[in-house]
């Protein structure tokens, strides 16, 4: 891997299939499929990852409404916290739904850049939410902890974990079966266009999308292991409660487990949304990598500037200042060339773009006042 960042290499099922479809266009004597053609392959297959999200996510929002009806009506708070576990969970997978969507998105004349950060602020405003719906059954658990004057529905409690655990190995098979189906969707790029020989700036567009959406739908498929695992806890607390009634306390120890995990859950989705809206470069680039790459191109002299962060999760920009090799200026075509490639395909670049300036001797930047004050 280069800088830390996934390298981006086929899997294995995927590169078998491109290996037959390479075999079967030389037998048949015909090129390999053109962009037109990888590109509607692309847009069918999220398509059908779109349709598998859905169903889960109404599966998801159907059960965690019966869990949170299930709960209130055994006053267990257990199966209630699961049901904000799931929450946590519908929202990842709506998050993914939303991206999938805004990808296709034009940018408009008021938002150059596209409406991928409204990604980043669902992603908060559902933590918030989780951590308020959080704070209240914490403050339950606390007083039932300490006052024990509770009475918990045993079969009520048992049923409602019991379909609770149906219903994650339901979430875990379609949610992988899904990421298997979009694993072989991951790379398609758009070709940089040549810019006029007027310009020396150049801006490309690579979309380096490869594995985004099928990342967030295998973390999708943890996330439903996840709960999965902690249905099964609840599963045992309610049988315990169900037939030992004089162990309630369980309850609320069951609440208190599984905000942990919730919190543990989250602090990831909240640091990385900090660094995206904070403007930071993603914890998988390395910037003094970047511009080491950089400076190995021939011709080029100086890095100027380089700037680097995220428009969302999985799409990363970039702005570099080149200065040239002092005579070596009709080459610039060539060094913006292979700076877009470096950047685009090594370092998996979202969008990109290149100035370039032919070196200038740095004259000094004070003032006459500064260096009169100074003398």
């Amino acid at each position: 891997p280069v800088n830390g960042a996934s390298p981006g290499l086929p899997s294995d099922d995927e590169s078998l299939l491109d290996r037959d479809i390479a075999l079967r266009s030389a037998r048949a004597g015909r090129p390999d499929p053109c962009s037109g053609c990888s590109s509607r392959r692309e847009r069918s297959k999220q398509r059908k990852v779109k349709k598998r999200l859905t169903l889960a996510a109404l599966l998801y929002l159907l059960f965690m409404t019966g869990e949170l009806i299930g709960g209130y009506v055994a006053n267990s708070l257990a199966i209630m916290t699961d049901a904000l576990h799931m929450l946590t969970d519908l929202s990842g997978i709506i998050l993914t739904l939303l991206a999938l969507w805004l990808s296709a998105k034009s940018p408009t004349k008021r938002f150059t850049f596209g409406f991928h950060r409204l990604e980043v602020l669902s992603a908060i405003i559902s933590v918030l939410l989780v951590y308020i719906l959080m704070a209240f059954l914490l403050y339950e658990a606390v007083q039932r902890t300490i006052h024990m004057d509770y009475e918990i529905n045993g079969d009520i409690m048992l049923i409602t974990a019991a379909v609770g655990v149906a219903v994650n190995l339901i979430m875990g098979f379609l949610l992988n079966q899904s990421g298997h189906l979009h694993s072989h969707s991951h790379a398609h790029s758009h070709v940089p266009q040549p810019s006029s020989p007027s310009a020396a700036q150049g801006s490309s567009h690579g979309h380096s999308s490869h594995g985004h959406s099928s990342l967030a739908v295998r973390a999708a498929f943890v996330h439903a292991l996840g709960d999965l695992v902690q249905s099964i806890g609840v599963l045992v607390a309610a049988y315990i409660i169900r037939f030992k009634p004089e162990y309630k306390i369980a309850d609320p120890i069951c609440t208190y487990v599984f905000s942990i995990l919730v919190v543990f859950t989250t602090v990831r989705i909240l640091c990385d949304t900090g660094v995206i809206i904070l403007e930071g470069v993603p914890r998988h680039l390395n910037v003094d990598r970047i511009k080491e790459d950089l400076m190995k191109i021939e011709d080029v002299y100086s890095i100027e500037d380089l700037n680097v962060w995220s428009l969302t999760a999985g799409k990363t920009t970039a702005i570099v200042h080149l200065q040239l090799v002092p005579g070596s200026s009709s080459k610039w075509e060539d060094v913006q060339s292979k700076a877009r490639q470096l950047l685009l395909n090594t370092f998996g670049m979202y969008k990109c773009s290149v100035q370039l300036q032919s070196y200038k001797q740095e004259m000094s930047k004070t003032c006459a006042s500064c260096q009169s004050s100074s003398a």
